[in-house]
């Protein structure tokens, strides 16, 4: 029996204790050369572009530079999903590498334990790591050609508590009794390649996405649910009744499933509530992992770091903090 890749040498390249070993400067350097690599690591200025800054740093010690161009200040994480941060560079590395670790998804409890902050600091910087995963998704179309893909669909949020009493407790099923809250997470997912996942009130509201984000000439597997059914009209389908077998006539919906395998168990054992506002970006986190599964915990950590000090300054917690005052 072939070795799992978690369990093998290739899977482990980089450890916690490494990042912790790190002194502030060496954190500091990885961080350069993941932010100006087109440049070997030397600071190029966020505001005017300019290639000519020195050192300039804080009081405190804090790295920031100085733009001569243009005469402005600037820092490592100026202008990326990091802007503005409070923490040192070495404890963001290591947010990183503790997320990146985890099979699953990561517990924000756990992690504000590790760092030794707040929960509402570690649940922000959770989430813009997951902005970060999300950025791989911006555009991506899924199939072509004789390739195949798989469409498949879940129900997440909007639980309702049955009533003590057997005779109180109502038929959850029908709309009327439900909560409103429920949304269905949308998994398109290319045999051997990418994932790409959306969320949307029903499977129906999906069509139109699903038509934008598939090529031509894929051939699509999916379950026998009626709201797959216009995808006839546009695509080559092969339909499985999971009612009476998981896979049969080269039909099967698994590589969906094991996408919501890992999403369900995330839930589950780390989350306990993934819906509302937030359901998206467990999607896609979820995803990306699975995308990401064959790769060294080293190497994710490099993709992520690299992933977030390339975006701007997040659309999801930009101002977070401050909303009540603006209010």
């Amino acid at each position: 029996m072939p070795q799992h890749f978690l369990l093998s040498r290739a899977a482990k390249t980089l450890t916690l204790a490494q990042v912790v070993r790190m002194s502030d400067a060496e954190a500091e350097t990885m961080f350069r050369a993941v932010r100006w690599s087109e440049t070997n690591g030397e600071p190029v200025c966020c505001h005017c572009g300019g290639l000519d800054a020195y050192d300039c740093r804080r009081p405190n010690g804090a790295l920031r530079f100085r733009c001569r161009a243009c005469g402005k200040d600037f820092s490592i994480t100026s202008g990326t999903l990091f802007a503005s941060h409070k923490l040192p560079l070495r404890s963001y590395l290591l947010a990183v590498a503790i997320f990146c670790n985890e099979v699953k998804g990561k517990s924000m409890l756990a992690l504000s334990r590790d760092l030794g902050t707040s929960y509402k600091c570690t649940f922000m910087l959770a989430h813009k790591l997951r902005e970060a995963m999300a950025s791989e998704f911006k555009g991506r179309t899924i199939g072509g050609e004789d390739k195949e893909a798989e469409v498949d669909s879940a129900y997440f949020g909007g639980y309702v508590k049955p009533a003590n009493r057997r005779e109180d407790r109502i038929d959850r099923r029908f709309a009327e009794n439900q909560s409103g809250k429920r949304k269905a997470v949308i998994v398109i997912r290319e045999r051997g390649g990418n994932t790409l996942p959306a969320v949307f009130p029903n499977e129906s509201a999906a069509l139109s996405f699903i038509r934008s984000r598939i090529a031509k000439g894929t051939t699509i597997h999916a379950d026998e649910s009626a709201s797959w059914n216009d995808l006839h009209a546009r695509y080559e389908m092969k339909r499985i009744n999971h009612q009476e077998a998981y896979s049969a006539d080269g039909a099967c919906t698994n590589w969906a499933e094991l996408f919501f395998s890992r999403l369900r168990r995330a839930e589950a054992g780390h989350h306990h509530h993934v819906a509302g506002p937030y359901l998206l970006r467990f999607a896609q986190e979820a995803a990306w992992r699975e995308d990401n599964r064959r790769r060294s915990n080293g190497d994710q950590v490099h993709v992520v770091a690299g992933l977030a000090m390339a975006l701007k300054p997040s659309v999801d917690f930009c101002g977070y903090k401050q909303r009540h005052v603006k209010s």
